[in-house]
């Protein structure tokens, strides 16, 4: 696994014009990530991925994934796993670089259109 989420991220940063940088992935449980969530969040319920942006261009930051969420995500979604792990990276990748959807409108649409994007290049080079 740890091969292929460096595949997934190397290619969305460099297809999101972010070539050399540094990024922090770590891959838990719903428990950890309910913790994690209720910490800086102040929400007390596991999510699928948080985002912990660094304010450097060189260290983006961290993203925190729920692998039970991302199982049950790709099951309900009908997706493979791997094609729902690539979209809960590119979407933290998004969150780290900027991108927000919490408060809907034109930047939700922003994100979704690069999230989009982003996966289909991830897609038509076999990554997911």
């Amino acid at each position: 696994m740890k091969a292929k989420i460096r595949k997934i991220s190397e290619s969305a940063l460099r297809g999101l014009g972010y070539g050399d940088c540094e990024l922090s992935v770590l891959v838990t449980g719903n428990d950890e990530i309910r913790k994690l969530n209720k910490e800086y969040r102040k929400i007390d319920k596991a999510t699928d991925v948080l985002s912990f942006p660094m304010d450097d261009e060189r260290m983006l930051g961290d993203i925190v994934i729920s692998y039970e969420k991302t199982l049950a995500q790709a099951k309900e979604f009908k997706v493979t796993v791997d094609e729902e792990l690539g979209r809960l990276l590119v979407h933290g990748l998004l969150h780290l670089i900027g991108y927000d959807h919490v408060k809907g409108g034109r930047q939700a649409k922003e994100m979704r259109e690069k999230e989009e994007e982003a996966l289909g290049r991830l897609k038509e080079k076999g990554f997911i």
